[in-house]
């Protein structure tokens, strides 16, 4: 009885604060349309760019840490070659829009950060999480809303970037 009691006290667990998601969007899904602000308090509705050019939505767990700085920044030097390929890119974590402003002011970040304070954009994709660390997850999506390539790695900020290139140059 003993042995039960923990077990399902470890499957409430995982199910709270585990790394994975049920229902992560994965290649091949459409995205959830969602409005949120971005970091000049204006509302951004994916809906206003879908059909328009492909995105590059990321989530990353918070502004100004150390994996997350080095992953905004390598957005930013790569700007130039989003821009080649037509992508918007888009951050999103659950800072504030007053932390977002600060943080693309102090690194010069020339796209759109998103405030999901209630990570409810976040849940809509699935994004795992690693115990309490909300997890990083880029989504490369084409013009009709449809996930082209994924890819989750909590530690490699500058790989999503790479990733990112990579998969918006098979999509040429």
């Amino acid at each position: 009885m003993k042995l039960l009691k923990t077990i399902i006290a470890m499957a409430a667990f995982l199910q709270l604060w585990g790394s994975t998601a049920q229902g992560q969007i994965k290649t091949g899904d459409k995205i959830p349309a969602f409005s949120l602000q971005d970091q000049d308090g204006k509302t951004f509705n994916i809906t206003s760019v879908l059909g328009k050019q492909p995105l590059v939505i990321y989530f990353y767990p918070k502004d100004e840490t150390s994996v997350c700085t080095k992953e905004a920044c390598s957005f930013r030097d790569s700007y130039h070659d989003f821009q080649q390929y037509g992508a918007m890119v888009i951050g999103i974590s659950a800072d504030n829009v007053a932390s977002h402003k600060s943080f693309a002011n102090h690194h010069q970040l020339p796209f759109t950060l998103l405030s999901d304070p209630k990570n409810e954009v976040r849940k809509l994709f699935g994004v795992p999480k690693t115990f309490v660390i909300p997890g990083r997850v880029t989504y490369i999506v084409d013009k009709k809303g449809v996930v082209v390539h994924e890819f989750n790695s909590l530690r490699d900020g500058e790989k999503h970037v790479t990733e990112a290139l990579a998969a918006l140059k098979k999509m040429q």
